[in-house]
């Protein structure tokens, strides 16, 4: 024998950060991978995922529809199997360092290709949610005082409601300043 030459499979630098995250955001992480089962189970393994391994783009998707069934699910990927996948998915998440068919078919793209990006990712939409409610809870609040306030007449009805509009887009301007926290 003239030399041995052995590869294998690494996860990112910052996978494990990013998926221990995502378990404190209460995210349970499945990694679904057209890799054999012995490099699927190495790699998940040192990161603390459960995997489904040597799935061809259609087992993906009967696997995202079997997650389906018990609520949302989101699917990151990278390549032309995921695409069906991330189409599938509740949310579709592509790695910008992926095929243009992934990023076309996902539904959002964390751009510098770091697992810790989607952690990133739902704490935004978490925030931006909570936001969300927040305003229509305002909004609707304030319809209750314009009410009254037509009572008395139609001009305070109109500041009402135009400070209604400010108060809410005040609100939604915070997310101006979200900085992640995981």
């Amino acid at each position: 024998m003239a030399g041995v030459l052995a590869l294998r499979d690494e996860p990112r630098t910052e996978a494990a950060a990013g998926v221990a995250t995502l378990s404190k955001l209460g995210v349970r992480s499945v990694m679904l991978t057209g890799d054999n089962a012995r490099t699927g189970a190495a790699i998940a393994s040192g990161l603390g995922l459960d995997v489904k391994a040597e799935l061809l783009p259609e087992d993906k998707l009967r696997e995202i529809g079997a997650l389906r069934s018990s609520g949302s699910v989101v699917m990151v990927g990278d390549g032309i199997n995921d695409a069906p996948a991330l189409a599938a998915a509740s949310v579709g998440v592509a790695m910008g360092v992926g095929t243009d068919v992934a990023l076309e078919t996902a539904d959002a793209a964390v751009l510098k290709a770091r697992v810790f990006g989607v952690a990133e990712l739902v704490g935004l939409s978490r925030s931006t949610m909570n936001n969300v409610k927040a305003n229509v809870a305002i909004a609707v609040g304030l319809k209750a005082v314009f009410l009254v306030t037509t009572l008395i007449g139609l001009w305070p009805a109109i500041m009402a409601d135009t400070g209604a509009t400010v108060l809410v887009t005040l609100n939604a301007l915070r997310l101006l300043a979200w900085k992640p926290t995981v």
